[in-house]
């Protein structure tokens, strides 16, 4: 399921209609910003984790030797 251009441009117009046109930077600024930490609390979760999968290809690669 795609969405289509006449569907993004339909999501925008009644955007535009419920919250006007100087709310619209605003919630696209807040927007972004769940994003940015959401991606950030992810890359957080996923450091510790790196070096348990490097012990797990060394393992790996010793018990194939």
């Amino acid at each position: 399921m795609n969405i289509g251009w006449q569907e993004i441009l339909l999501i925008l117009l009644i955007a535009l209609l419920l919250f006007g046109a100087k709310k619209i930077p605003d919630l696209a600024r807040g927007l972004g910003k769940g994003i940015r930490e959401f991606r950030k609390g992810l890359s957080e979760i996923d450091k510790p984790l790196e070096p348990e999968k490097n012990e797990t290809k060394e393992e790996k690669s010793t018990k194939e030797e």
